[in-house]
């Protein structure tokens, strides 16, 4: 494992963004600039993504690099996706730690332990096929699943482009690699912001399970956008976030 290369701006309490996989700590620059504007907001590039593309780690030891550039005290902590679950865990591991938590599209994961074995096979083999076919041609592979129809080719903005780091991600890092937290959300009293778009079914639906476990949880639907909301709406995600942010 290695350092993180991370970004901050803005000014106010300390935010920790967690972006999601195939992206950087740039993607999503309208949402993060509008948060900017009421908080200091850290981002860190995650282990094979942009500036941190060498950095080998599964999400248990992600989470301890996180949590070792998080500033001292109490901060918020947030991710979309990947990020939301690399979140997860470092809220479970040091939950005195974190303020309010923003899970954006996230799951906490499979129950069911033949399908997680299923997931991580075909994550694994969805690393190998990046190595087979390049990076780019992957790229363009993962735009146009149906997961993004409604996200925009403009709304995409900064995405990692090193094909053996995005490999080692979805080996290391993947959902079906993880246990399934869902026995210890229970112990999370802090506020958690749960975001989703109401076209993403899957991730709406797992949204709301984990309002169901979780003491302390607001569900986020954004209406009409889908798995990736916070770039295809990002005024309007940011607002609800910032309003959240603010009031905890």
């Amino acid at each position: 494992m290695g350092l993180l290369t991370t970004d901050h701006r803005g000014d106010g309490p300390d935010v920790v963004w967690l972006h999601g996989f195939t992206q950087t700590r740039a993607t999503a620059e309208p949402f993060l600039s509008i948060l900017a504007g009421n908080h200091r907001i850290m981002t860190p590039d995650l282990p094979g993504h942009g500036d941190s593309a060498a950095v080998v780690a599964s999400l248990e030891e992600t989470a301890t690099l996180v949590q070792a550039l998080r500033p001292p005290g109490l901060s918020s902590l947030g991710g979309y996706s990947l990020g939301g679950r690399v979140a997860l865990h470092v809220a479970l591991a040091q939950p005195d730690t974190v303020r309010s938590l923003v899970l954006v599209s996230t799951s906490m994961g499979i129950a069911d332990d033949a399908l997680r074995r299923d997931r991580l096979r075909r994550d694994e083999a969805l690393a190998q096929r990046i190595r087979v076919i390049g990076v780019e041609a992957f790229l363009h592979e993962w735009r146009s699943l149906p997961l993004f129809s409604t996200t925009p080719d403009a709304a995409w903005g900064v995405r990692s482009r090193d094909g053996e780091g995005l490999a080692s991600s979805l080996e290391r890092a993947s959902v079906g690699g993880q246990a399934f937290l869902g026995p210890h959300l229970a112990t999370l009293t802090m506020p958690v912001l749960l975001v989703y778009g109401t076209l993403d079914q899957k991730y709406a639906h797992a949204a709301r399970a984990m309002a169901d476990l979780l003491p302390n949880a607001t569900l986020a639907p954004i209406e009409g956008a889908g798995h990736a909301v916070h770039l295809e709406q990002p005024e309007r995600v940011a607002a609800v976030v910032g309003a959240f942010l603010l009031n905890e």
